[in-house]
């Protein structure tokens, strides 16, 4: 009579090493920021200041603001990428090429400095105004960050469509529906479980992204900080401070998304 098998668990050593290099990384910054001539209270002090939540509100505004028109534009521009006609397709594919391939911190730059290359904007009927006085820091911030959003939510858009089935569209026109409205009412609702997934993360982005708008003096998180430690010299305490509030922005984006993942997976299995 063969005796039983006895199952010998796989020793995992790799699993070891990363385990103690882990716990020796954490010891060390640990160690690091607790010698630092750091005054924590400072930084636990300005989290509160009204012109650190004044950029924190403002960094909410334009961060909302900037992806809503990013998802916009991208479902338009998704949608020019799939018309039947080459121009409209090469238009589409240009305005993800450009905007996806400069940096957004030129991008803000140039919206900023506009008026050097158009000095008045006229609407025939409406009026004329003087650019640098149209493009202020937070239009210039939206524009910037909206419409580079809208070049990786078009390809975000245009993945989604692509995800359901085709049978779906044929279906619906054969009942007599038009493209327009079988894209939105049979393909857009099906593609969200797939688009909702990197459309969170690319808000949790730009959540972090505005800080670029530092630049171009719109007074988002990073500017109320720069005010306060341009007087105080407490620079580092101020930076872990939009870094706390950055991380709780960010917390709050993720769950958000958690849970608008689960809603459009319903019915999906996994």
């Amino acid at each position: 009579m063969s005796e039983p098998i006895r199952a010998v668990p796989v020793r995992h050593y790799g699993r070891l090493v990363f385990l103690v290099a882990l716990v020796a990384f954490l010891a060390l910054a640990v160690w690091a920021f607790a010698g630092a001539d750091i005054d924590y209270s400072v930084t636990l002090h300005f989290l509160t200041a009204d012109t650190v939540l004044s950029g924190l509100g403002n960094t909410i505004v334009i961060s909302v603001l900037a992806q809503a028109l990013g998802i916009a534009l991208g479902v338009v521009f998704a949608i020019l990428g799939r018309s039947r006609y080459a121009e409209i397709r090469a238009f589409s594919a240009g305005y993800v090429w450009l905007f996806r391939g400069t940096p957004v911190i030129v991008q803000l730059l140039l919206w900023y400095n506009l008026s050097l290359v158009i000095d008045t904007v006229t609407l025939p009927g409406l009026g004329s105004w003087q650019t640098n006085e149209l493009i202020t820091p937070f239009v210039a911030a939206l524009l910037g960050l909206g419409i580079n959003e809208g070049a990786y939510m078009a390809e975000i858009v245009r993945a989604g469509i692509d995800s359901v089935d085709k049978g779906q569209t044929e279906a619906a026109q054969a009942l007599g529906m038009s493209r327009l409205l079988t894209l939105r009412r049979v393909v857009l609702p099906q593609a969200m479980r797939v688009i909702v997934p990197p459309t969170g993360n690319e808000f949790v982005g730009m959540l972090k992204t505005s800080s670029l708008a530092y630049a171009i003096q719109y007074g988002e998180l990073l500017q109320s900080a720069v005010k306060i430690y341009s007087n105080n010299l407490m620079i580092v305490e101020l930076l872990l401070t939009v870094s706390i509030w950055y991380v709780v922005l960010t917390t709050v984006a993720t769950v958000l998304q958690r849970f608008l993942e689960r809603r459009y997976s319903k019915g999906v299995q996994r």
